[in-house]
């Protein structure tokens, strides 16, 4: 995006250059109309349709889907702090510290007990609002083993910017023996 964002500036820098040192344009000189046409219309919807497709490509691979490998985690937000509770492990519950296998797609179904807050794992995955009395469902992967910063990014009262947690990402021998309750 800041390629294409770098690209296109310089383009329109050129061009204005290029109007300012061009002679004026006569009444009925067929190149304006070119320029109008060309980089007046097509230019911004050629970038705008290829924003868009690139939109909804990310959008589609960041929708839950089902997979045979899927893990789902739930996510409980409360001032100050966050429990996660794992399907695979009933009664196992962290708080704090979410925990998923790397390389394996995570659902997290996000709530809150009192106020709206946001769950964030920006190396993962984007934000989504953790709402009391409702279930979000936010789709993450981390592609290798590793320890992610989390934040609720939603003004939830004095303190919200203290509330953090982290993900770890264990690969599969680490990520069975979290699951049989190994420290």
């Amino acid at each position: 995006m800041l390629a294409g964002g770098v690209a296109i500036f310089a383009f329109v820098l050129g061009l204005l250059t290029a109007a300012l040192v061009r002679r004026p344009a006569r009444e009925g000189d067929p190149a304006t109309g070119i320029w109008l046409w060309t980089l007046g219309l097509g230019l911004p919807l050629a970038t705008l349709a290829a924003l868009t497709v690139y939109g909804l490509v990310m959008g589609e691979r960041l929708l839950p889907r089902e997979t045979p490998d899927l893990v789902t985690v739930e996510a409980e937000a409360r001032q100050w702090a966050w429990s996660f509770a794992y399907s695979d492990a009933p009664g196992l519950v962290t708080v704090d510290v979410l925990h998923i296998p790397a390389g394996l797609p995570v659902d997290v179904r996000i709530t809150s007990v009192d106020v709206v807050h946001s769950f964030w794992v920006p190396r993962l995955a984007g934000k989504l609002d953790a709402i009391p009395g409702h279930v979000n469902v936010l789709r993450i992967e981390a592609q290798a083993p590793g320890t992610y910063a989390g934040q609720s990014a939603e003004f939830s009262g004095t303190g919200y910017r203290e509330h953090t947690f982290t993900v770890e990402a264990h690969g599969p021998a680490a990520w069975n023996a979290f699951l049989q309750g190994a420290p």
